[in-house]
This record gives structure tokens, sequence and C-alpha cells, in this order.
């Protein structure tokens, strides 16, 4: 490999001309002769015996270059930009010049990082909003602990809403059973919408033992084809009413859903849970609100290279995150209407600001010459191994260690922004409810 010129553009551009010729060159080719021989036809030879020179006699000299420069050029990019040492911020854009027995040349496009310069980031002023909590707070997170000590008692009276009851039901239509429209032993939670539109209320009113018909239309818009829009009678057999008895909010209660003896200890624990989400929610506006600020004393010729690549990422790892849920990727598109093209306009702007966000602090970085020492780098990994479960040599092997080294740099430059900055007190409007921050 060699480089035969680097010329540096506008807007943070940079062409690269790479040469790959010689022994290395003639390898390759010769590496891809030898995987390819047997899926050509020579006549006169057996597959896979034909000589090379013959076999570039008749397909032509050039039959192996392609899948050879494919072969070569990702690890020639690579040197070249290791030995021109330029931080590559974007996809290059490769170009073959030309190609012959010697060897090849081709031009890499790339986008590296921009300069920048900042030009304050110390005393920087953000609110910080005051947090409370209220025993409103603290009864909405007792409400899935008590619906999780909540009991099913039978009872013998008319069925209402809010009760689960175990039905038997058929449903018809023109006096036929239709697929899917039959149960035994169904529990059915009444006012839940688990059912079609007046079903649920065709049911209240019924006691253990009673049995009714009830006459619907399906909705228009119904999934099934066949029921969309079509009148039906569901015939009814209620066989237990149940109700739900909450539990009493007592010091018993506690210990049956907690690790804490009394109702006080319980609440106590509650609020503190509350507040500390709070807490994380004003620590993660003040900075992204001095991050703000940050871009706003931020010089840079921005390359658009760059945030069409943040975008990309973000829309990928959105993509993981749907797949991890267990939908593919392309049936969340269809349900949602949307497509790639539509996702990344919508991530476009967050990928700007993350962009710039990054360039800004690392342009802190680099002004108070932070580093990142060998110390630092182990705990964050050994910080990542107890988060996913895994050996510290697992997740070493995992991520690149220089993006790591980046990343634990970038966080030591915010903090160091937020302990130089001035804190605002908030208005008293401006208290930190867990709604503002959902």
């Amino acid at each position: 490999m060699n480089v035969k010129s680097v010329e540096k553009q506008e807007k943070s551009q940079v062409e690269l001309v790479i040469e790959v010729n010689g022994q290395e060159w003639a390898d390759a080719v010769e590496k891809v002769y030898k995987s390819n021989r047997n899926k050509l036809n020579v006549p006169g030879f057996r597959k896979g015996k034909a000589p090379r020179k013959i076999i570039e006699t008749m397909y032509g000299n050039g039959i192996f270059h392609e899948d050879a420069i494919e072969a070569l050029y990702p690890k020639a990019y690579a040197q070249a930009v290791e030995q021109e040492k330029l931080e590559v911020v974007a996809h290059p854009k490769v170009e073959i010049s030309s190609v012959d027995e010697a060897g090849f040349v081709f031009k890499v496009a790339v986008t590296v990082r921009p300069e920048v310069t900042i030009s304050n980031y110390k005393g920087l002023s953000a609110v910080k909003g005051e947090i409370t909590v209220a025993d409103e707070d603290v009864e909405k997170e007792l409400k899935p602990l008590i619906e999780q000590a909540t009991r099913l008692v039978s009872v013998d009276r008319e069925a209402k809403t809010g009760d689960t009851v175990t039905i038997d039901f058929e449903g018809k239509k023109d006096g036929v059973p239709f697929e899917g429209g039959t149960s035994q032993g169904h529990s059915l939670e009444l006012g839940s919408g688990s059912f079609i539109p007046g079903f649920e209320e065709g049911v209240v009113g019924m006691k253990a033992g009673d049995e009714r018909d009830i006459e619907l239309t399906f909705p228009k818009e119904y999934q099934v084809e066949e029921l969309a829009g079509q009148p039906v009678v569901f015939t009814v057999k209620v066989t237990e009413v149940k109700e739900h008895v909450a539990p009493e909010l007592d010091d018993e209660f506690a210990k049956d859903v907690s690790e804490f003896d009394t109702l006080e200890e319980l609440k106590a624990s509650l609020s503190e849970k509350v507040r500390a989400r709070r807490e994380q929610d004003v620590e993660r506006a003040f900075g992204e609100a001095l991050t703000d600020q940050l871009i706003e004393h931020l010089e840079v010729d921005l390359p658009e290279s760059m945030v069409d690549y943040q975008t990309e990422r973000m829309v990928e790892d959105y993509a993981m995150r749907i797949q991890s849920q267990g939908m593919a990727f392309e049936q969340f598109l269809s349900m949602t209407g949307m497509n790639v093209e539509t996702l990344k306009e919508q991530a476009r702007e967050g990928a700007r600001r993350q962009v710039l966000s990054e360039l800004a602090l690392s342009a802190v970085v680099d002004a108070e010459q932070i580093e990142v020492t060998e110390e630092d780098v182990t705990a964050e990994i050994e910080k990542l191994a107890k988060q996913y479960q895994l050996e510290a040599e697992e997740v070493r092997a995992a991520v690149t260690v220089d993006d790591l080294r980046k990343d634990i740099g970038m966080r030591k430059a915010a903090d160091l922004v937020k302990t130089h900055a001035v804190i605002s007190e908030a208005k008293p409007e401006e208290a930190v409810s867990e709604e503002e921050n959902a």
C-alpha cells in the first residue's frame, strides 16, 4: 500500500489517492483465481484444472481483478488512514481510478473531524428545578403494590363494571357459529375493553347461572374482513362473578409486598425512590441546558456528512431496540405507516445536536488537556461488565477502547462544565414533576 497523495478540501473533506501493487496485489489475484477456478468452464479441461493464463485468455485478463480489489481495498484504506493520522467521522466514498496487471489505484473521499474552537465553557448558567415529593406521589407508587395484593373473591350478586366474570359464550352470524367466537371458562374483567363494544356492557347485571343473548355489530374497521360491520348474536352464560378486594393499608400489607415491617417504612422508601428519580431528571435537564449553551459558544464549519452518519446510527439503534422487543423492524414500519426516510427526517435534528454536543465537549477536553487513564478505562469496563452480567475480558473484547476513551473524556468534560456552572434557582412553577420529564 502506498499513499500517493493527500488533498485537504473544504468542509473537513480529505481526498486520499492510494495505490496497491507488487506482491500484495499478485498474491490477492492468485488467491481469487484458486477460489474461483472450480466455477469456470474451460473446454478441454476438467473444472478446477485449467491454468490461470488460459482462463484469463478466455474470459479476459481482468476476470479476477474485481474480487481482488474487494479483498484488498478495505485494509489498504484503513492503513492509509492510520498512516496519515486522520480521524474519520463519516462513511468514506470510494472510487477505483485504474486497475491493471500491476495493481490498482483508488480515491477515497473522507470526512475528518473538523477544527473547532469554543469561546466559553466556564461560568455558564442554568436552572436546577426544585425537587418535591407529595403524598399523592407516594400514593401513585403504592397503586401497583395494592393491585398486586388485591384478591378476587367470588360473590353472589349481579355483575358490575370492575368485576371479573367467568363466562361461556358462543357467537353466531346469520345463525351460524363463526370462527373464534366460542369459548368456555373465559375470564373477563368488565370495563377492560377486551371485547368489541357492547359485549361487556351486555354482561353487566348478570349473576352466576344467568344466560342471555347479546345482539351486537362488529366495528367496520374490525380486522377479520368477514365480520367487519356485521350483526352477530352472542349467547353468554355466567358461571362465576368475582369482585376485587383491595388489602388494608397497614403494616401487614407492607410486610406482604416489601421487605419492610411497617407501612411508614414502605412509604418512606417509595418517597426516596421518587426523589432519586427526580434528582436524575433535574441533573439531566441541567446538563442538557448547559450543553445547549456550549453549542452556542462553539465555532465550527460542520460537515453535513457527520449529521448524515449520526442520523443513520440513531435509526439503526432504534431498529435494534424494536427488534429486541420481538418485532421485525419492517413490521413496525408497516404498522406505523412510516418508512426509513421518514424516521431519518425525524431523527436529523437530534442527530445534529448530538454531533455538535460531542464536538463541544471534545473541544473542552482539548482545552483543559483532560486525560483518560488506564484506571479510568478499567473502571468503565468493570462497570459495563456488572451492568450486562459479563466478564470484564468479554467487554474489553467487544468494545473499541479508543471510543471508550473518548466517551470517558467527554463525560469528564461535562462534569467540569457542571462544576464551573452557576446554578439558577427555579421559580415555584418550575418545580420538577415526573410527568414533565416523562
